[in-house]
């Protein structure tokens, strides 16, 4: 959030501003309270984030949380697919033949392997 952020938001709230300057009053103590309430909004999604078991990354604002919440999505939905795919090919459960199996645990490992890279 930039200072010119706070400020149209102080306008949008009709703090009071002086007259001649069109300043905001204490546009000092407005941005340190702002900062407040993005570290307490911040630290609102990290909690969130640990207590569901996700990593907190090396986000310093919420923004950065939330591409690391991105992230963590991302990869433990790649790695479910890999492990659904290993499951029907290994198990036989689609009726696949032997050089079908082969193929869809090769599959399997590709999807792992993209998460490596």
């Amino acid at each position: 959030m930039t200072p010119d952020d706070i400020i149209e938001m102080a306008k949008e709230a009709k703090l009071p501003y002086e007259y001649d300057t069109g300043r905001v009053v204490y546009l000092t103590e407005l941005e340190r309270f702002a900062a407040l309430v993005a570290a307490a909004e911040r630290e609102k999604v990290a909690a969130w984030m640990i207590k569901k078991g996700l990593a907190t990354g090396h986000g310093d604002s919420t923004e950065d949380l939330l591409t690391e919440l991105d992230w963590q999505i991302r990869e433990q939905e790649r790695k479910a697919c890999a492990k659904v795919q290993e499951f029907v090919c290994s198990t036989g459960f689609c009726r696949f033949t032997l050089t079908q199996t082969d193929v869809g645990i090769k599959d399997a490992q590709a999807i792992r392997a993209r998460g490596e890279q």
